[in-house]
């Protein structure tokens, strides 16, 4: 297939890419090893939108950090997903750290953070009572939010698939060439020729640049483990809470979810293994101890799930993004915290170097806006009411932790990129996200993916290939 941009990777960078790109009159091919949108380092994060005051001023995770972060509830409105701007806080337990929090604070106010200031532990313990007695002071960043990172992402890809962009999941790069028509990827599967390559492929993002570019990148993946607690202690706290950064970046915080959870999280443990998405007890152990000294209490019993994710940490400890050294090879790689915050902004720029470089004009017809899966369950009596009158499958609850309907599901099924998967209705709908973490609801979730993608109940999957539920009887 020929056309005039490959983009590698259908994470948040990648999938903001592509929907800016689609802006343009140019044909895009997005290539994503997975079976869905959102299934690398994107699906597991702790879907912060950082303000912006830890990078270092001059570096490209500044300028597109608070960029991005500056676009995101404009975007959430445009795009329809969940977005709260919940503010940010910076706990010291020490006076003698005071030189660290203000070192941040000038960072920040260097960056264009707006509305950076220190103050006492007591005056952070009125905004959030259930802070350590041991704080002593804090930054406050009130342009700090929280998002949801799974319908970020898949916002950003329906939309760039309704304005042209063809998206191939099970589609992974074995070998790319630049040849004198362009460049040619060979995958597992169809082969490609384009005049641009767009790398954003992750934890593998060197691999995609060493095929290529002679100016070698290495890429390590960074675990992170996560522990998400039940809804009814989500109102813990209410801002995202950090504790003074380390060598291992932001540290371990707590905060609250855009679906009224809570969350702490991640550790940090750098692995050869680009697929160690393992939880371990020494991390989990971890987790509580360190989540213990930013609140007053962990509650412990309210443990629903546990889960890692592996980020993407370059040698230079700064995004490597822009085009390489070889012409019209362009790399969005080593996109590290706070890389959720920035993809706006990375999407943005790296289309327009590409349009550039293509000569690509605007498209007149481009469609900015995106209308997501209606949600029940906070839906008002009304619309509930309108919802159920035009299609009685929203009255049927399917996931009752979450209260997703049947509605809900098809409707995730059959939109742009709809969900193949058990994640992929998962991560759209949230069933199977609640208390039960999927115990009631997976069998008739199953049936209807079965029913309206017309295939056996046997060959679906949780996550694609290699993850079926159920296998065909044989007679023995």
């Amino acid at each position: 297939m020929k056309v005039n941009t490959v983009i590698i990777g259908a994470g948040v960078v990648g999938s903001s890419i592509a929907r800016e790109l689609s802006r343009f009159d140019v044909s895009i091919a997005v290539l994503e090893r997975a079976s869905d949108v959102c299934e690398g380092t994107s699906k597991a994060n702790s879907g912060i939108v950082h303000a912006g005051f830890d990078a270092v001023p001059g570096t490209k995770k500044a300028y597109f950090n608070v960029r991005g972060s500056k676009k995101m509830e404009a975007l959430s409105k445009e795009l329809d997903f969940a977005y709260r701007r919940n503010g940010s806080i910076v706990l010291s337990f020490n006076k003698e750290d005071r030189p660290k929090l203000e070192e941040l604070l000038k960072r920040g106010e260097a960056n264009g953070v707006e509305g950076l200031k220190i103050l006492s532990g007591d005056e952070i313990r009125k905004m959030e009572p259930n802070i350590s007695d041991e704080v002593v002071e804090a930054l406050y960043a009130p342009t700090g939010g929280i998002v949801c990172p799974f319908n970020l992402t898949i916002a950003m890809a329906e939309n760039a698939s309704v304005n042209g962009a063809k998206f191939f999941f099970n589609t992974e790069v074995t070998g790319i060439e630049k040849t004198s028509e362009g460049f040619k990827i060979t995958t597992n599967g169809e082969e490609f020729l384009a005049d641009t390559v767009i790398n954003a492929a992750g934890v593998y993002a060197d691999r995609i640049h060493n095929m290529v570019c002679s100016d070698k990148i290495k890429i390590t993946a960074r675990k992170g483990e996560y522990c998400l607690y039940d809804k009814k202690v989500g109102g813990t706290v209410s801002s995202t809470i950090f504790q003074l950064p380390g060598a291992y970046g932001k540290g371990v915080l707590v905060t609250p979810t855009v679906h009224g959870n809570l969350l702490i999280g991640p550790t940090a443990t750098d692995t050869e293994d680009k697929e160690a998405v393992n939880t371990t007890a020494v991390g989990l152990d971890s987790l509580q101890a360190t989540g213990g000294k930013s609140i007053k209490a962990v509650p412990f019993r309210s443990v629903i799930t546990s889960f890692a994710g592996l980020r993407a940490h370059p040698e230079g400890d700064d995004f490597i993004i822009g085009e390489s050294t070889v012409p019209g090879f362009f790399d969005a790689a080593g996109i590290e915290s706070p890389g959720l915050s920035a993809a706006p902004a990375i999407g943005e720029f790296l289309a327009g170097e590409v349009a550039k470089k293509l000569s690509a004009k605007e498209k007149s017809d481009f469609k900015a806006a995106r209308k997501g899966i209606p949600n029940v369950a906070l839906a008002s009596p009304e619309e509930k009411q309108r919802l159920v009158k035009e299609n009685p499958m929203y009255a049927n609850v399917i996931c009752r932790c979450e209260l997703v309907t049947e509605g809900e599901i098809v409707d995730a099924i059959k939109r742009p990129l709809g969900a193949t998967t058990l994640d992929g209705v998962k991560r759209r709908t949230r069933a199977g996200m609640g208390r039960c973490q999927a115990g009631f609801c997976s069998p008739k979730t199953l049936e209807i993916l079965a029913r309206e993608l017309n295939v056996p109940i046997e060959s679906l999957t949780k996550h694609g290939p290699g993850s079926e539920f159920l296998s065909p009887h044989k007679s023995v």
